[in-house]
């Protein structure tokens, strides 16, 4: 049998998996009259409500007697873990680009690694039936970007074709428009070469990503590199380590229970698999991502999988204030430890480290949106917990000097508000790097900015452009410690008893800020409940009553008419929360609160770290 494995690679929203989708349905994976969703490879509910692709998957097609196998990677910088493990199964990718935004940051990302790794592209200009595309733009973009990234000449002479996910066409010339799929599947068997296996020999293969079963346990994912594997085999599973020969090391013994191939959305038993196979083996109860599987016989282990290390962080503690408890199926320290332990058995890029107390761990991870993920799916699952502000990762440079995470930030808006952007850049220490204006009434900016200046700035930036700017980020590089930068520049208001919030005390209370909570929830001493429109903090009671009386007036009788309060996201909270602040995290609710819940504690810290800076 004829294989190829291909990845397919884009930037968020750029229509990677309706191709898929279109891919799936042309090649006959699916019955002609099987019920199927949009975005058949989405499967997590997370990356449904968002739009995107967050954990890599696989299956496969038959175009002809060719099986092709396909990874469906993030799109997004903050899941590179993922994609550097997946791009290790396959001999070459589709490159997907908007016809009218075209290459983005986090396409750049991923395809630098793709041909580092000496992978073959097929350029896919996408969406060409858009109003406002562009596709002999965004080709010239797209080698630009080849040239950026230092493509080989083999490389850089790719095929290009014109696509649109939506209506399933491809066409390798602009004036012939394509009507199906057909030039894509041919593309891809005249470009992709077969795999570099050599079916003779001992067998071997690397593990790139896990999955989990209750039945069978752990499933190791990888492509057989040499020779062939049966079920009942007995294999050696060899640790992370140089590449080559391993001597007398200790190494683990397993039997391969079960054997799976991929085909289309489903996994196929198999008895037996062989070399350029991507497969999933169970019964490897050690089994981890960068690990070698080979023949006991044969030791000789593979490259193992090199992963960016993380360059932000938070800490998660157990939840401790007022209303611990009430909403939650998991709140203990133990609990939350043995949750966060998991992860690391998939989330290649992501680190958890214990702390001096049993009640706070710090977990690292590759930006906002990875925390945030992880976050909001173990709130889904019934945990709770509380969550400092991120911090940024240093790092020490060859002389000594400090160093830290800088990111390329770009940055689309319409003209006439390019000037707010920069006045709002400038005291975050951002560095413009290029601006283009193709002349739409839409202005693209890129700046290289530290990762600390780009905490809080997105919900400012949605609300100085209106909500018609788009901005992105990816990891840039480890930079010069850019010196202080300014915090919020707005207090906040905090609950100074406990009780419910009723709709007389928001009322009084609205003009002096933006309300974060609505009539009849839950407050406690030291709960954030609103954004203060001046700087400095300010106690407030939400839970104060009209006083009843038997007199009637015109003016005691008013229409109590509150504005909507503030929705608050997971990423929104931790972009917005202070070095004193926490965000309580419940399968329900999101609530923000101060370190220290007592007022008078909080005005006893302050004196004592105004005396300590005037001792200075």
């Amino acid at each position: 049998m004829k294989i190829r494995n291909i990845a397919i690679i884009a930037h968020v929203d750029h229509g990677k998996t309706t191709l898929v989708d279109q891919m799936l349905r042309q090649a006959g994976v699916f019955r002609a009259n099987q019920q199927v969703a949009e975005r058949i490879m989405d499967s997590n509910p997370l990356e449904r409500e968002r739009g995107i692709t967050i954990l890599a998957k696989n299956t496969s097609v038959r175009w002809g007697d060719t099986k092709i196998n396909i990874v469906d990677t993030p799109g997004h910088a903050d899941f590179g873990g993922e994609v550097e493990r997946i791009l290790r199964m396959v001999d070459g990718f589709l490159l997907l680009v908007d016809a009218a935004e075209g290459p983005m940051p986090q396409t750049r990302f991923v395809a630098g690694k793709a041909l580092a790794l000496g992978l073959k592209p097929i350029v896919l200009v996408n969406k060409i039936d858009r109003p406002d595309a562009e596709p002999m733009r965004v080709h010239d973009e797209v080698l630009e970007l080849l040239m950026d990234l230092e493509a080989m000449p083999e490389q850089f002479n790719c095929p290009f074709l014109y696509t649109s996910s939506r209506l399933g066409t491809a066409t390798l010339e602009l004036d012939e428009p394509g009507t199906t799929l057909t030039p894509l599947f041919d593309t891809i068997l005249g470009t992709i070469p077969p795999p570099k296996a050599t079916e003779s020999g001992p067998f071997q293969m690397l593990i790139s990503t896990l999955d989990y079963s209750s039945y069978l346990g752990r499933i190791g994912i990888g492509r057989i590199e040499r020779g062939q594997v049966h079920v009942g085999d007995t294999v050696a599973l060899l640790p992370i380590g140089e590449p080559g020969p391993v001597g007398d090391g200790a190494f683990e013994q397993a039997k391969i229970v079960k054997l799976f191939a991929f085909e289309g959305l489903e996994r196929a038993e198999l008895e037996t698999a062989a070399a350029g196979e991507i497969v999933a083996v169970a019964g490897l109860a050690g089994v981890e991502i960068g690990k070698t599987v080979t023949a006991p016989d044969h030791l000789d282990r593979l490259a193992g999988i090199a992963v960016e290390e993380p360059t932000i962080s938070v800490d998660m503690l157990v939840n401790n204030s007022p209303l611990a408890g009430r909403e939650g199926k998991f709140v203990t320290g133990r609990q939350l430890r043995e949750r966060l332990y998991r992860e690391l058995e998939r989330n290649v890029a992501l680190r958890v480290e214990d702390t001096d107390t049993p009640y706070a761990f710090t977990v690292s991870g590759r930006g906002e949106l990875h925390l945030g993920i992880l976050m909001e799916t173990m709130r889904r699952e019934g945990y709770e917990f509380q969550v400092s502000r991120p911090r940024i990762i240093p790092r020490e440079g060859p002389n000594g000097e400090r160093l830290e995470p800088y990111e390329e930030l770009m940055i689309d808006c319409p003209e006439g508000y390019v000037g707010v952007v920069m006045e709002k850049l400038g005291p975050r220490r951002a560095t413009m790097l290029d601006m283009k204006n193709p002349g739409l009434g839409m202005v693209r900016m890129r700046f290289k900015i530290p990762a600390r200046g780009l905490l809080g700035y997105r919900s400012e930036f949605l609300t100085d452009t209106r909500g018609t700017g788009i901005i992105h980020h990816r990891f840039f590089e480890y930079d010069l410690w850019a010196g202080p930068l300014s915090g919020r520049n707005r207090g906040v208001m905090v609950a100074d008893r406990e009780g419910a919030v009723v709709a007389f005390a928001l009322f009084n209370l609205q003009e002096r800020g933006t309300m974060f909570v609505q009539p009849g929830d839950a407050v406690y001493e030291g709960m954030i409940i609103a954004e203060h429109v001046r700087p400095g903090d300010m106690d407030v009671n939400a839970t104060k009553e009209k006083k009843l009386t038997n007199m009637r007036t015109t003016a005691s009788d008013e229409m109590i008419i509150l504005e909507p309060p503030r929705q608050m996201t997971l990423e929104l909270a931790l972009e917005y929360i202070e070095d004193d602040e926490l965000i309580e995290v419940t399968p329900s609710s999101l609530r923000l609160r101060k370190r220290l819940l007592g007022a008078s504690d909080r005005r006893k810290l302050a004196r004592s770290e105004k005396r300590a800076l005037s001792e200075e």
